[in-house]
């Protein structure tokens, strides 16, 4: 007899298992497209979300270390500069690029972003810019480009 498929709730509950935030910490998060969408195969909606990690560095609430916004997903590593938690950090980014991008697709309301999210609190004795090179090579790897040169929707503080 088969056994039914998890819920997704409770595979939402299981990425949230141990997450715990820290000021100061370093933090490597992935956040995919409603359905794995493409919808950042637009580079105007891709720097819609670049847009909307900047106000979160303007805000205070992280320090972003490096990014890359691919066609369905996000990778994002940052420093956690406020007592704010994480989720809530990703929620109101999530929230807030949401909005931004259906504005400018003229999509009013639709949901851009899958619920929850993949995170990873570096170790005091991780090499963050290994991770940062791992992020940023996501096009190559993916094969969209030959050269980061090639791809507009990427950064990282030591470039």
């Amino acid at each position: 007899m088969k056994t039914p498929p998890p819920s997704k709730r409770a595979g939402q509950r299981a990425l949230r298992r141990g997450r715990f935030s820290e000021p100061g910490r370093f933090y490597h998060v992935t956040t995919v497209t409603r359905d794995r969408v493409p919808l950042f195969a637009d580079l105007f909606l891709g720097r819609a979300v670049v847009r909307c990690l900047m106000q979160m560095d303007r805000s205070g609430a992280c320090r972003t270390l490096a990014y890359v916004v691919m066609p369905d997903h996000l990778h994002w590593l940052f420093a956690l500069e406020t007592d704010v938690s994480l989720s809530r950090l990703v929620q109101r980014f999530k929230t807030n690029s949401a909005r931004l991008v259906n504005a400018q697709r003229g999509a009013g309301g639709e949901t851009v972003w899958q619920p929850g999210f993949y995170d990873h609190a570096l170790r005091r004795d991780e090499d963050v810019l290994q991770v940062a090179r791992y992020i940023v090579a996501n096009p190559l790897r993916a094969g969209l480009v030959a050269s980061l040169r090639g791809y507009p929707l990427w950064d990282a503080v030591w470039v």
